[in-house]
């Protein structure tokens, strides 16, 4: 495998012009969108982003984060036959919810429509290809010693796509609004600054 540093030197045209892409992406002001270390194994070249979304009732440091995610961009020159094509971005979401929305029936496909809604919002020409994945509900309980402690339950979902040409910021817009509607905020027209969520 490439050194890092020189990885970075000798980017694909193509990948560099998908990560440059990826800049100018600003998310709402709840989430916190930082760099983070890349998948080493999964393909010659990575990028990786993570978001923790933040309930804004503070508008410090103690708000509450109620959701969190992954956003990774796979590239391989020589392209892999799954992905159909030589890029892939594989994505994460996890968000608390009230314990009694993970007993919904539905909840896994409204989930998944948080996503597919998404990506027909921001790239509504079809810009992506193969996608796939999975939504899982956890729900936890405690007992004996650890009783008095709330139940607990999340939704997780684990998706990947391809994208069609080195234009990344519309997916990453796209999932950031699936952040946004797994976290439960309010959805936000174009150019209007988000108010503080009141979600517990």
């Amino acid at each position: 495998m490439v050194a890092k540093d020189a990885q970075q030197r000798e980017l694909p045209e193509a990948f560099a012009r998908a990560v440059e892409s990826l800049r100018p992406v600003r998310m709402r002001a709840e989430i916190r969108l930082t760099e983070a270390p890349a998948p080493q194994r999964l393909a010659p070249f990575a990028v990786a982003l993570t978001a923790d979304v933040l309930s804004g009732q503070r508008g410090d440091a103690h708000d509450e984060e109620i959701a969190t995610g992954r956003f990774v961009v796979l590239h391989d020159p020589a392209g892999q036959d799954s992905w159909q094509g030589c890029t892939r971005i594989v994505a994460y979401v996890r968000a608390e919810l009230e314990p009694e929305l993970a007993a919904d029936p539905f909840l896994a496909a409204v989930a998944w429509t948080w996503l597919t809604e998404a990506l027909g919002k921001r790239l509504p020409t079809q810009g992506f290809r193969a996608l796939g994945g999975t939504v899982t509900k956890v729900s936890s309980e405690s007992y004996g010693t650890m009783a008095t402690r709330p139940p607990i339950a999340h939704v997780e979902l684990r998706v990947s796509w391809s994208p069609d040409g080195d234009d990344l910021g519309p997916h990453l817009e796209a999932w950031g609004d699936v952040l946004s509607s797994a976290a439960g905020l309010a959805p936000l027209p174009p150019g209007v600054a988000a108010l503080p969520s009141r979600r517990r």
